[in-house]
This record gives C-alpha cells, structure tokens and sequence, in this order.
C-alpha cells in the first residue's frame, strides 16, 4: 500500500537524469554569495541585470540536485500561476529554533528563482518554554490550546520575537522579507467557554498577502487571527495553514518539520508518497496510524478535498526543500488525491470507450495494426474468469484471466498498460498493490519491444520473484508466488516451449542480477565517441545516452575540459580527452562518432577517418556532423528521419540538420504542394539564448538580452540556405534570440496558390504528420516556448488564414538542443546502427 519506490510529482514529466552530486540549500547560497554581483548587493534586488544573473546562476547550481530538466520544468511548472498560489509553507516551532539558518537559506534559493512563497509559522515550543518559567501549566483539550488572557499575551510576544527572527535571518541572506503578525485572519471564537482566545478562522485578507508580493518581499505570518472588533485570538497553525491553502489554492502545501516526513510504525521507513483516494481507508486502521500520524493524515485529507487535484501536500525538513520541490524522486513525504481504482469482473461492467482509449493510446499491439481492441475484447468473453482494473481518468488498465476449475494454474497477467501521466503519478504501483491482494500466485508475460514502454522492464524485474527470458524472441516472462520448484519448471517450459533440463537454474530469483545484463539479449550494444562535448549540446547527448538500452559513450573530447572527470553519465566513470584527428584510428572499439564542434572544426577529423580507413588503419564508423559542414554535400545523408528515415538507415556519413532549418522544414513540408510560385514563405524565429553556444557574445549575454529581442544575420543566415536547399524552393529566413534560455518559436508565412481555409491547413498537417511521434499537431490553438522547452517534439499550431484565403500563418516551438539537435541525432544514430529510431528517446 505504501510504495517506496522514488516517486514523480508533476505530470509529463520526462525520464531522470541523475547526477552524482548533492547539494544543500544552505550551500547553493553560500555559493551565490561568491558570485560577484551578489557580493556588491547583499540587500535588496534592483531588479537589473545582475538578478538575471543570479538566477541563471542558482538555476545551474540546482542542476547538482537533479537534472537540468528536471530543474526548469519544476521552475515552469511553479511559475506558470500567480506568485501567492505558488506555496504555501507552514514552519513548526522547533525548525525556527533548530533550523533558522538552513530555513533562511532554503527559502532564499525560492526567492531568487523568482518565487514567493507565503511562509507561516508556528511557536508551539517556545510558547511552552515561557509559560513554564512564568509558572504556567499548558492546558490542551482534545488536542486545541486552551489560551487564557495570560496565554493569550506571552503568545503574542512569542509569535512576534519569532516573527522578526526570521525575517531578520532572511535580511542577511539578502532576502527582502514582510513581518506579517496580524491582520491575515479573521475568526470568531470557537467556544469562547471551552477553549478561551482560541479563533475559528472565517476569512482570509488576501490582499495583505499580495501587497507583499506586489512588493517584492516574501510574506512571513503567524497564525494569531482577529476578531472583526479587533481581538486577537489563538489559532493552531497547522489549521491556519490549511485555511490559507484552501483560500489560495497552491500548488504546493508544505509542513516543514525536523522528522523529514511521515514513518511507517512497523517498518520504520520514511513513506515516501501517500494516494489518498486509494490508500486512505487502509491507511487509518493501520495499527500504528495513531494520535498525531493520524491527525496529519486527516488534515491533509480534509484540505486536498477541497483543492485541485493538482495540489498535493509535502511534509519536509528545511535542509531538503530544495530537492522535493525541484526533482522527481522528492525527499520527504508527498501526500496527494490520487486517482481511485476501481476492480470490474465482468466485461460488460467496464464503460468499452474507456478500455478502447487506453488501448489505442498505449497498447504496442493495438498500435501496430496487429490486432484490434474489438477482437481482443471478444478475446477476452470467452476467458472462464476475467479481472479487468483501471482508475478513474482510464490512465491505467491491467487484465488477469484465471480458470477456476483449474486452481493448479496460476492467473495470468494479459495485458498491463499506463501512460506516461501515470507513471509518473505513481498509480501503476497502486495498481499493482491492489492486484497482488487480489492474486497470490501470478505470471505474465513482456514483449522484447515494450522495454522501451512506459513501463520498462526494471519495473518488471522489480516485482517479480523470477524470470526467464525466451531466447526465440527476446521475450520475458515473470512470474511471482509459485513456491513449488517443480511448478516453476513446468511453467517456465510451458513459456518457451522447451524442457528446461533438470537441476539447471533456468530463472533468476533476483530481479536485479538478471536486468543488469538484459539489454544485451536483442541488441549488441555499440560504443559512441563525442567529440565536442563542451557545449549543451553535448551535455544534452551525454543524457540521452547514458538513458539508452543499447549505446555507450565511451570517448568525450574537449579541449577546455580536458582532465576533468564527465559529469551526469552513470554507466561508467569517464574524464575529458582532447582528441586530435590522427588519435582517431585508435579507437577501434568506438562504432560511431559524433562531432559536437562549430562551423568548419568538423572536416580534418572527418578526412583523418576516411584516411584511415582508406589505408586500412581502421574500420569504417558512423559519423554524425551536428554542424552546418556537410549539411550541403550530396554525398551525405540529410539526417531529418521525418522526410528521410528510408536512407539514414544503416547510413555511415550524416549530416544533423539546424535547429531552425529543423522547425522551419516542418512547418513547410506539408504545405509544398500549396506553394504560390510567384511568393516566398518566410520564417520569423525567435531562439533562446543557448542557440548561440556557450561562447561569449552579446547573443548569450543575460544583461544584454535582458528586456530585449535580438535580431541578427537578417539575410543570408546559413539556415535560410539550408532550408531552401532542402526543401527546393526560396524560403526568407529572419532570426532573433531572447532572453530565455532554451526553445525556438518559429512565425511561418506561407502564401498559397490557391484559396484554402484554415481546417484545410491543420488537415494537411495532422495527415501528414499522423504517424510521426515527435511531431505534435495541436487541435487548437497556438504552441508557446515554455511548454516545449525540455521535450523531444515538435509542436505546430496556429493554423490561422488570411480573409482572403490566399495566405496562411503557421506556429512551430522546438527545443533547439533537443529535436533540433541531440535527440535528433540521436533518431539518426538508432536508424544507422540498426536500432528502433526511437530507443532512449522520452515519447511523451
């Protein structure tokens, strides 16, 4: 019920790319303190360049935490709402007397990514401390503070001393802060005879809040509230926070304590993520869910109830905020809605448009055309028993079939599909706890192909006791609860249809030792050399590759670099080199290079390798030129796999093309044939920064884009001679940079030669790009920057037509290090060294 797995929290997430070190919060602003333009502010933001500055900075540092990726869709994600629904974090009492300098710091590396969080804290432990030395016994009832008027005045002296301890911490972390008291909650008694001063909140004066903000400065409030004549009166701020949550509606709702989450009372484990809609009910008869476990857990019930499903609760010490706001494996405990999970036996009890969805969306089968969601349905009503599991949005779907007059045989596991949303939403586990209760003894099956599923075989191997892979057809079967030595066997001969001959161990009961050398059963495994692996481009690659099932980077040169250790590649311990031409030909055991250089850096290591090979010194290799070099040459195969995937396979010479010619291509190819002869599309684009490389120029400098829009090369960018090269007609091409980091938007122009509507356009794309899966044809609407930036696709939109019919205008977003770059070379490596043009690509 209580998964331990590392966990996701936002959806849409793409695949974690780890790296190595750690950092605290403390430790990412002591950092910034070395930097130079925090050393001549140390007070409050100018909000100038030198905050850019500071936060591109800050931003590089998280990438220690996590991967860059995960970094900035966090970042997205946070500030994609207004600045009072970003958090709101409730301080216990201990951390501000225990932790006051490791708050301070966590809550300044927020604010200097630009969010505000709304800070309210308690003061429960020093509240006790002067009561005692005043010779005052706290009296609680059912669990709420009984405040008398002598309670009421040392809380107010206690509440505000611990108010302004922490805002001045956070003055000298150079964090602007608002001392907020008072005034944010109004409430009436709630039994003024019973409890005393103690209010029951019946309002929130949000614009106290907000002028804060507005201000530039973080909100930190106690949770004394006040009567509409003016009493002050005590209320716990655990329920405090909850009402400001419910009347903000944040994202995120974090209880920062000492502890760093919620444990489990038997196991002693940190629970890494509770599914309320799922788990609650059990979770309260749990033995050990008592007294303040409890409590918690109805609390955040009671308010998740009545927020977004999007919102979720995160308990957490202040040390590690940073790693559960900013990556997917989180580090306290995350408790969220959820989805339920419903459990049908009986086909005709299940609505068929969902299983049909589900399928189309997920099912490798269903997808390939070789069967049809109606036949395996009509399949499935001739099983003697059949369970069919799915949740409420229909983002899951698993299938056991059983024969109950054949106890003998154990259940078997037809078919278990989920989307990426799910997966990275934790409810597979769910579903898989719920089918484990359900069924002791269970086997089932994996495809060689779905390795690369959303579900991907360590998933597999990790909750089953054995395995055996069928060396035909690279399959595997996985099998958990059959104790009986002989019943293993005969199950596993009846896998593959072979006898498995006695006394040999032909399973692993150890999902791990059999997964570690999974991935050289289909495929040999080839090596990959990066030369140029400096720039982000570069780091982009080294991502993907140490992702992918089936290749291995064994070489990164570079010059600047050379000597320091590779970070961010787990598959071995690799250190910069700085490869010249003729140190090539001894690496024989490198199948494919790929240059990462500028233009005109490329050419003597592509002659030294013809040379050698030649002259028999070497083997020929693959060679991927992410430069403009060869993107002219004929004798080079163009690597755009959409429009030329036919010849890049097993090509050894390949030139990846622009990011720009990239997305301009794609949002001209369909309409070629609508072309008016006698005008010029043009393209209008607007890059992030990182498209000028890491080189210093005014094109990367944060100051100087800073409220800017570049534009540069406004005729005869080689990219304008790329595409009309490519595509065989003239194409304008006028290209800006701004001041983002990464992602391309593209303005396409398109004068037709005959009148067409607007549905006319989308269905030529959406036709033409049906089969195409990094390629996305929005159904309405225009694509933006930020909800690309980080993803392996294209996304087109727009779609809008002159009145007269005579001229379209197309919207393209591509992340320039991604499809217009390295996940492109990637598609290109896969379909040159035989692999799916798809392997270790993220398909989201």
């Amino acid at each position: 019920m209580l998964s331990a797995s590392a966990r996701q929290i936002v959806a849409s997430r793409p695949l974690t790319y780890r790296l190595g070190a750690r950092l605290t919060s403390r430790a990412i602003v002591n950092t910034l303190y070395q930097q130079p333009s925090l050393q001549s502010r140390r007070g409050y933001s100018n909000q100038d360049a030198s905050a850019t500055s500071e936060k591109e900075t800050i931003v590089k540092l998280l990438y220690n935490i996590g991967s860059r990726k995960e970094v900035e869709q966090y970042l997205r994600h946070f500030s994609s709402v207004e600045s009072q629904k970003f958090a709101v974090i409730k301080v216990g009492g201990a951390v501000l007397t225990d932790e006051l300098e490791t708050l301070a710091s966590a809550l300044t590396f927020l604010n200097r990514v630009g969010l505000y969080p709304i800070v309210l804290h308690g003061a429960g432990p020093q509240l006790n401390r002067l009561l005692d030395d005043a010779g005052i016994e706290p009296q609680y009832e059912e669990g709420i503070r009984i405040t008398d008027p002598q309670t009421l005045e040392i809380a107010r002296k206690v509440f505000l001393a611990e108010n302004l301890k922490l805002v001045d911490a956070l003055e000298r972390h150079g964090t602007r802060a608002r001392p907020i008291p008072g005034g944010v909650f109004v409430a009436d008694y709630l039994d003024k005879e019973k409890y005393g001063y103690v209010g029951q909140i019946k309002s929130v004066n949000k614009e106290v809040i907000e002028s804060s903000i507005r201000a530039g400065t973080l909100p930190i409030l106690t949770s004394l509230a006040e009567t509409p004549d003016g009493q002050i009166l005590n209320v716990n701020a655990d329920v405090a926070a909850a009402e400001l949550a419910t009347v903000l509606e944040p994202l995120k709702i974090v209880f920062l304590n000492e502890k760093n989450g919620l444990y489990h009372g038997v196991t002693g484990k940190k629970i890494d993520v509770i599914n309320l809609d799922e788990e609650y009910d059990d979770l309260l008869k749990e033995p050990w869910v008592k007294y303040g476990t409890k409590l918690k857990i109805r609390q955040c019930k009671e308010l998740l109830d009545g927020l977004p499903r999007s919102s979720s609760v995160a308990i957490i010490s202040a040390g590690h905020l940073h790693k559960e706001l900013f990556t997917d494996s989180g580090a306290g405990t995350l408790i969220r809605r959820g989805h339920k999970l419903f459990k049908y036996d009986q086909l005709d009890q299940v609505d068929p448009d969902k299983l049909r969805r589900i399928m189309e969306a997920e099912d490798n089968v269903v997808k390939s055309g070789t069967t049809s969601v109606a036949s395996y349905l009509r399949e499935l009503q001739q099983k003697p028993k059949v369970n069919i599991y799915t949740d409420e949005p229909g983002q899951v779907l698993a299938v056991v079939t059983s024969d109950p007059s054949d106890p003998s045989q154990p259940a078997v596991l037809e078919k278990l599909l989920a989307s990426k949303t799910a997966v990275l939403n934790n409810v597979p586990d769910n579903l898989w706890n719920t089918i484990r209760k359900d069924h002791n003894v269970l086997t089932w099956r994996v495809d060689a192909k779905e390795g690369e599923a959303n579900l991907d075989r360590s998933w597999h191997f990790e909750r089953a006791d054995g395995s055996l892979r069928n060396p035909k057809d690279g399959s595997t079967m996985f099998f958990y609860g059959i104790q009986d030595s002989d019943k293993v066997k005969q199950t596993l001969d009846g896998f593959n249809g072979q006898t498995v001959p006695s006394g040999t161990r032909a399973y692993s009961t150890l999902g791990y030792q059999q997964r570690r050398g999974f991935a050289t059963v289909t495929h040999q495994k080839k090596n990959i050399g990066l030369i140029g692996a400096r720039g982000y481009t570069g780091k982009e690659l080294v991502n993907i590759i140490n992702n992918h099932p089936h290749m291995n980077l064994t070489h990164v040169s570079s010059r600047e670099l050379e000597g320091k250790p590779l970070e961010g590649y787990t598959k071995a311990d690799l250190t910069y080199v700085n490869l010249k031409p003729d140190d090539l030909k001894a690496q024989e055991q490198v199948d494919a290079w790929v240059m990462a250089l500028p233009n005109g850096v490329c050419t003597p290591f592509v002659h030294q390798i013809e040379k050698d090979v030649k002259e028999g010194d070497s083997k020929n290799k693959v060679i991927i030129d992410l430069g403009a070099d060869y993107r002219f040459d004929d004798t080079w195969t163009y690597g755009l796999p959409e429009f030329n995937r036919v010849n890049l396979q097993g090509a050894n010479r390949i030139s990846n093309p622009g990011c720009y010619a990239t997305g301009a291509q794609m949002s001209l190819r369909p309409l070629l044939p609508f072309l008016d002869k006698l005008s010029s599309p043009t393209v209008f684009g607007v890059s992030g920064y990182s498209g000028a490389g890491t080189k210093p120029s005014p094109k990367n400098d944060p100051a100087v884009l800073h409220d800017n829009l570049l534009p540069y090369t406004l005729t005869g960018h080689i990219h304008e001679r790329e595409v009309s090269h490519q595509l065989g007609t003239r194409v304008n091409f006028i290209p800006h940079v701004a001041s983002w980091f990464q992602g391309i938007s593209l303005t396409v122009n398109v004068p037709l030669a005959k009148p067409m509507s607007s549905r006319d356009i989308k269905s030529a794309f959406q036709e033409y790009y049906q089969d195409e899966k990094l390629v996305h044809v929005l159904d309405q609407g225009e694509p933006y920057v930020r909800d690309n930036s980080g993803k392996h696709f294209v996304r087109i939109g727009g779609f809008a037509v002159h009145p007269e019919g005579r001229r379209a205008v197309i919207i393209t977003t591509i992340d320039n290090l991604l499809k217009g770059s390295a996940t492109q070379a990637v598609q290109n490596l896969n379909l040159a060294l035989g692999f799916d043009e798809y392997a270790g690509i993220p398909i989201e």
